[in-house]
C-alpha cells in the first residue's frame, strides 16, 4: 500500500470512529419513543372567538350554555377551542357531555377553521363539519345535512376526533364509533361546539378527564390495520433468509449465522441476490471469525481482553491512542470498573487513559459524562446512565467491527462497513415513510422506527 493510500485509509477510518462517537453521544439525548412531537393541544374553550351574546361560558371554560330563546338560524352560541386540533399524531379527540339538552337539543360537535362565522351551527358553511343532536345528521358545508348518526340528547357524552392515518373526521356516542367522513378542510381546524335553544349545556373534555370512548384502543386497532396490510405484501423466502443472513455477517454474529444457516437449509431454497443489487458477500465475510470474538469481549465488558486482540490482529486500528476507537473502548473500560463498584480502580485508570482526552472538544461532553457517574450512589438511575445500559456495549462493539471490514482490501462498497443491508432498507423506509407524511401536510403521527420495533417486542438478532 502506498503512502498516499495508507492515509487516505486512516483518515476514513479516524472519520469512521467519530460517527459512531456521535451515535454514543446520542444516547443522553434519547426521549421516550412513543412521545409526541412537541405541539400545543387544545385545552379549553376560546371566549375571546365565540358568539358570546347568545352563551355563557364557565370560569374554568370548559363548559357553555345558551342563554337566550332563539329566533333566527345566526342566533348559534359557537366556540372554539383555544387552540387547533395537533396534527403531528395518529388520532385526535375530544369529548363533550350534553347536561342539558334544553328546549330543542340543538347541539353540534364539530371541527371549523379559525375564520369560520361563530353564529352559525359547524356545518352550515364551507370548511366545517358538524354532527347535530337534534337530527342525528352530519353537515360539511352544503347546507344540508346528511344521515350520519342516531340523534343525542341530555347525559350523553359524544366524541369528535381526526384520524390522520387515514384522513377522516369521525365521531362517537357514548363510547362508540358512530360513523366517519372524509377530512376534506385544508389547514387548522379547531375543536367546536354549539348551542342553539334555551337551557342547552355541555361540558368538554379536552383529555382533562377520562374518555367515555376507549382511544388507546382505537389507536391501537389502526396500527393494527397498517401492520396488516404491510404483512399482506409478500417477500420471496429467499429474499428475506438472503437480507437476514447478511445482517448477521456485517455484524459477526458468527454462532448465530450457523445455527441460522443450519435451521434454514431444508426450507429456504439457495439464496441468490444479484450483484447489481449491491450485494457481495465477500465484503461482509471478511474477518467473521474474529469480529465474532472482538464483539462478544465487548458486549461482556472484557475490554482489556478486546484492547490485547485488537492490538495482535489489527494494530492500525488502535496505532493512534487519541482516536475517536481508542477513545470509546477506553470510555468503556472506564465504565465497566464503575458498574462493578471498583470505583478506586476507576479513577486510577481514568487519569491515565481518559486524561488523554481531556481538553479535546470532540470527546469532552463523554469524558464529562463517564468521570460524572462517580458522583452517584446509584449511576444506573442518573441522568448520565445511558452509559451503563447494554445499548452503549453495542456501540462500541459495532465501531470495532466497522473499523475491522474497513481494513479489507478488497472491500467493493466504502460505505458497506456502516451499515448492513437490512439497517439500508429500513432508513428508506424512514425516509419514504417521512416523504408520504410530507404529503399530507406532515399531518398524522412522526415515523420511528424504534417505536415500531419495540411495539412489536421481537429480540434483537444475534442476541444469542
Amino acid at each position: 500500500m502506498s503512502t498516499s493510500t495508507a492515509a487516505a485509509a486512516d483518515t476514513s477510518r479516524q472519520d469512521l470512529g467519530l460517527w459512531f462517537l456521535h451515535q454514543s453521544r446520542l444516547g443522553s439525548l434519547r426521549g421516550p419513543a412513543d412521545m409526541d412531537e412537541d405541539e400545543d393541544s387544545p385545552t379549553e374553550l376560546n371566549t375571546n372567538n365565540s358568539s358570546g351574546g347568545f352563551l355563557v361560558v364557565s370560569p374554568d371554560k370548559l363548559s357553555a350554555k345558551y342563554t337566550n330563546v332563539n329566533l333566527h338560524g345566526h342566533d348559534v352560541g359557537v366556540v372554539q377551542a383555544n387552540k387547533p386540533a395537533p396534527v403531528k399524531r395518529l388520532v385526535y379527540y375530544f369529548e363533550i357531555y350534553v347536561k342539558d339538552a334544553g328546549a330543542k337539543g340543538q347541539i353540534a360537535i364539530g371541527f371549523t377553521t379559525e375564520n369560520f362565522k361563530m353564529r352559525r351551527q359547524p356545518g352550515w358553511e364551507v370548511n366545517s363539519c358538524g354532527y347535530h343532536g337534534d337530527d342525528g345528521l352530519l353537515y360539511r358545508g352544503l347546507g344540508k345535512g346528511e344521515a350520519f348518526g342516531p340523534t343525542y340528547t341530555s347525559d350523553d357524552r359524544v366524541g369528535g376526533g381526526i384520524n390522520y392515518a387515514t384522513q377522516e373526521f369521525f365521531f362517537t356516542k357514548n363510547g362508540t364509533v358512530v360513523g366517519t367522513v372524509p377530512k376534506d378542510i385544508k389547514g387548522p381546524v379547531y375543536p367546536t361546539i354549539a348551542v342553539h335553544s334555551q337551557n342547552e349545556e355541555v361540558q368538554v373534555n379536552f383529555g382533562q378527564q377520562p374518555f367515555a370512548f376507549d382511544l388507546k384502543e382505537y389507536e391501537a386497532q389502526e396500527r393494527m390495520k397498517q401492520q396488516m396490510m404491510i404483512e399482506k405484501i409478500s417477500v420471496p423466502t429467499n429474499v428475506s433468509h438472503g437480507i437476514v443472513r447478511s445482517y448477521l455477517l456485517h455484524y459477526g454474529y458468527e454462532d448465530t449465522l450457523n445455527s441460522f444457516d443450519m435451521a434454514s437449509k431444508s426450507t429456504v431454497p439457495p439464496v441468490y441476490i444479484a450483484q447489481e443489487n449491491g450485494f457481495d458477500e465477500q465484503d461482509i465475510v471478511y474477518a467473521l471469525n474474529q469480529r465474532n470474538t472482538l464483539r462478544q469481549l465487548v458486549r461482556h465488558g472484557e475490554i482489556d481482553s478486546a484492547l490485547v486482540k485488537l492490538r495482535e490482529w489489527y494494530p492500525q486500528i488502535v496505532q493512534d491512542d487519541i482516536s475517536a476507537t481508542c477513545f470509546l473502548l477506553h470510555c468503556q473500560k472506564f465504565i465497566e470498573l464503575v458498574r462493578v463498584g471498583s470505583l478506586e480502580e476507576a479513577v486510577k485508570y481514568g487519569r491515565i487513559e481518559l486524561a488523554k482526552f481531556f481538553g479535546l472538544p470532540v470527546f469532552e461532553e463523554i469524558v464529562q459524562d463517564c468521570v460524572a457517574l462517580l458522583a452517584y450512589e446509584r449511576p444506573q438511575e442518573s441522568l448520565i446512565g445511558y452509559l451503563l445500559e447494554e445499548s452503549q456495549r453495542e456501540v462500541v462493539a459495532d465501531t470495532v467491527n466497522a473499523m475491522i471490514l474497513s481494513t479489507n482490501p478488497n472491500l467493493k462498497d466504502s460505505n458497506g462497513f456502516l451499515h448492513s443491508y437490512l439497517e439500508r432498507l429500513l432508513r428508506q423506509l424512514t425516509a419514504c415513510s417521512l416523504e408520504r407524511r410530507s404529503l399530507s401536510g406532515d399531518q398524522g403521527e412522526a415515523f420511528h422506527l424504534h417505536r415500531v420495533l419495540n411495539r412489536c417486542k421481537k429480540p434483537k438478532l444475534g442476541a444469542s
